[in-house]
């Protein structure tokens, strides 16, 4: 997910999160400022962290109205620092005021997401594995929280379904056999499709390997399983491994030798970035 995908299938999401808080007027800044008038704000940072969403911070307010200026101080995948001013917003001081939420909701969670992400690929480093997110997103929000994976160091795993074959324990129910899923997932799917198999045990990953799957997930083994199992494979399929990994617990999947860490807690457990709009003045 980079930048321009996001910005380009972006503004639908963002005016439904602004008719979501704003769904007749903002009665409060109406009465406090009943006619326009210009004005400035700050952003200011108040913890450490990797800053991430900017665009999608600015492009909140000039939704609201076109004329809103910016001077940004800084870049998405910037390491920030608390207390440190990120940029000044001009404009319309009723629409500083109604797009305040939902501007910092957006960066704050991205942020989030970017500095966690960050921290666990730091523990990556040097090594062959790339960290991976999952489909664990937020409804509505996924474009968003995949792009602050990439800004934190980490990589995409497949966007949606349509993306890739994942066979996971109830589809391998439903076909009745690892063996079996894969082989209607190659006659289904288009040949330039990976095929990608959840195993829990070595005897399914022996049987992936014999149907030749394209990628194998070591899911909730523990980290002698999965040193048997990139034996077992032998480099005849990607590896990835799963099963809430962690900043805490991911130590003990750095040196197993697997292609991939896949982790849903980069999206669903990553905490916000604190970060405030301060400082509000006409001018």
């Amino acid at each position: 997910m980079n930048s321009i995908t996001m910005k380009l299938n972006a503004d639908h999401l963002i005016q439904q999160a602004l008719a979501e808080d704003i769904t007749s007027e903002d009665i409060t800044t109406n009465a406090v400022m009943p006619d326009a008038c210009p004005g400035e704000v700050e952003l200011i940072c108040k913890q450490d962290g990797i800053i991430c969403g900017l665009d999608v911070f600015m492009r909140v307010f000039s939704l609201l109205d076109e004329n809103t200026e910016f001077d940004m101080k800084v870049k998405d995948g910037d390491k920030v620092t608390k207390g440190q001013l990120m940029g000044i917003i001009k404009g319309d001081i009723r629409v500083l005021l109604s797009g305040e939420r939902t501007a910092l909701n957006y960066l704050q969670r991205m942020s989030g997401i970017a500095t966690y992400t960050r921290s666990i690929a730091d523990l990556l480093s040097g090594s062959k594995t790339r960290l991976l997110d999952t489909r664990k997103t937020t409804p509505n929000n996924r474009i968003f929280e995949k792009y602050a994976v990439t800004v934190g160091g980490g990589y995409n795993h497949r966007y949606n379904l349509s993306d890739g074959v994942l066979l996971k324990d109830n589809h391998i129910g439903a076909a009745g056999s690892v063996r079996k899923a894969v082989e209607m997932a190659r006659d289904y799917a288009p040949f330039v499709r990976k095929i990608e198999v959840e195993t829990e045990n070595l005897d399914m990953v022996r049987e992936a390997v014999e149907a030749g799957a394209d990628i194998i997930m070591l899911d909730n083994m523990t980290p002698e399983q999965m040193k048997e199992a990139v034996k077992i494979i032998d480099g005849r399929a990607k590896t990835e491994c799963s099963g809430n990994v962690t900043k805490e617990n991911i130590d003990r999947l750095i040196n197993i030798g697997v292609d991939y860490i896949s982790s849903g807690a980069l999206t669903h457990s990553a905490p916000i970035m604190d970060i405030s709009l301060k400082n509000l003045h006409r001018i």
